[in-house]
């Protein structure tokens, strides 16, 4: 494998339009579909500010401030509980027939409780009874390792798990996350021609918003300076956008800051990442134009991103994807810091089938992020190249070209130029969402020379 440092031009691959929104009806078969899949009496979805995404994906709506719930019962009903300041704002919901119930517990201190103070009344007042089976989704779930005894505690506040269980009683409360975060199966794992639609135009913005930083960065710039390159439109965000940089006297470039008053000089690394809803960009390099030294760790590590490329594919086991980007990897004295890889969508990481040893499998319709940190790097270095795409097997192409030929048309502009231009191999269902799909630039004073395979 020969890889070398080149003068790229990176294709314009087409302007991204407002995106179709997703219907009533697709968010109505998500609920049902969740509810089925649960098998239980009611579905109890829990939300905060952090932890939106599931009750986003089921309905549209995501609190702001405080948190909330949103119920699904029998008979198609579907339910938002939640605070003072968000009671309005469950407008945005398009579900049918959605039902809306002020709990102000739900709502921030100090704020009036003389209407709604017991959830577990309003929980009554729903019609949730001594009984009832209800399973319960929260932010995440625990694995038997980490707590081996049944039934687990599921992720979600103490009073809203207490709450429930007065109104319903203890042993009617079950764990069911894993319905839609499961790796391989869960409902959020597996997304349609739709949501695809949606998550691609967000991944492509991702991605020139951090081309802006990297292509116009200049010594002398402060960290801010360059964020306001990014050129941000108010879009709603998966993470706060990131940019740090550092030199060898000041210790590890620390990626995950956000950007503030250091002034960038020649030779500092610098890391920066940008995370809408739909897909996250992240890169690292060297604000310089030479540095033999860094580009050929760059390369071993772009040795990894390619290999990534070229074993991931519908119905290959997560394990092996890990196992091949880490022996290649770690011939280069290498590792991933995180998983090479998770999935993602209104949320940076929901979970992955990318594990050691994993035997799930990566299906048709997943969303996921290529994300390979590599370490260890040397203080004042940063080094990243992180982007979003899709699996798709053939009904699914089929789908998102006929319902969005301009999607299509991007994605497939993008394979072709990482084929053609870039040397990489990818199978036919990998559908790259970002604008500067497998782009690295490790020295960013040359930005237009990016990594190829010979």
């Amino acid at each position: 494998m020969s890889i070398s440092l080149r003068h790229v031009a990176i294709p314009d691959f087409g302007p991204i339009g407002a995106p179709a929104p997703i219907s009533a009806e697709r968010y109505a078969e998500r609920c049902d579909t969740a509810l089925q899949t649960a098998g239980t009496d009611w579905l109890y979805v829990y939300a905060d500010r952090e932890h939106f995404a599931n009750v986003m994906y089921l309905s549209g709506f995501e609190p702001r401030f405080e948190e909330a719930l949103l119920l699904l019962g029998s008979g198609g009903r579907r339910i938002i509980v939640t605070g003072n300041e968000c009671v309005s704002y469950t407008s945005v919901s398009p579900l049918p027939g959605l039902e809306v119930f002020l709990s102000q517990t739900m709502s921030l201190p100090g704020q009036d409780r003389t209407t709604a103070p017991r959830l577990d009344h309003v929980l009554s007042e729903i019609g949730l009874k001594r009984g009832d089976s209800v399973g319960v989704i929260g932010w995440k779930y625990l694995e038997a390792a980490e707590w081996p005894e049944e039934p687990r505690p599921p992720f979600l506040p103490a009073p809203y798990l207490a709450a429930l269980q007065r109104t319903v009683g203890a042993d009617s409360v079950v764990d069911r996350t894993e319905v839609l975060l499961h790796p391989q199966d869960g409902q959020r794992s597996i997304i349609s021609a739709d949501q695809i639609a949606v998550f691609e135009g967000a991944a492509a913005r991702t991605s020139q918003m951090v081309w802006n930083v990297i292509g116009r960065i200049r010594p002398g710039d402060t960290e801010r300076d360059a964020a306001l390159r990014m050129n941000y439109r108010g879009e709603p965000v998966t993470a706060h956008p990131m940019l740090a940089s550092g030199n060898a006297a000041g210790g590890p470039v620390i990626g995950l800051k956000s950007p503030g008053w250091r002034r960038i000089n020649k030779g500092d690394g610098v890391s920066t990442a940008v995370g809408l809803w739909g897909g996250l960009t992240a890169r690292g390099g060297l604000v310089e134009d030479h540095d033999d030294a860094f580009v050929e760790v760059a390369a071993a590590y772009f040795a990894g991103l390619v290999r990534w490329y070229a074993t991931a594919d519908i119905d290959v086991e997560g394990g092996l994807i890990h196992d091949e980007v880490t022996g290649v990897l770690s011939d280069g004295g290498l590792r991933s810091l995180l998983n090479p890889g998770h999935l993602t969508g209104h949320e940076e990481w929901s979970h992955t089938p990318i594990r050691p040893g994993s035997s799930d499998r990566i299906r048709s319709g997943m969303h996921m992020q290529v994300d390979i940190i590599p370490a260890p790097m040397r203080d004042g270095w940063a080094l990243n190249c992180e982007d979003s795409v899709v699996f798709a097997d053939r009904s699914l192409r089929d789908d998102l070209a006929q319902q969005y030929p301009d999607v299509w048309k991007r994605i497939s502009a993008r394979r072709k130029f990482m084929t053609d231009t870039l040397g990489a191999a990818i199978a036919d269902s990998v559908l790259p969402l970002s604008d500067t799909p497998l782009c690295l630039p490790p020295l960013w004073l040359r930005s237009d020379h990016i990594l190829v395979m010979d």
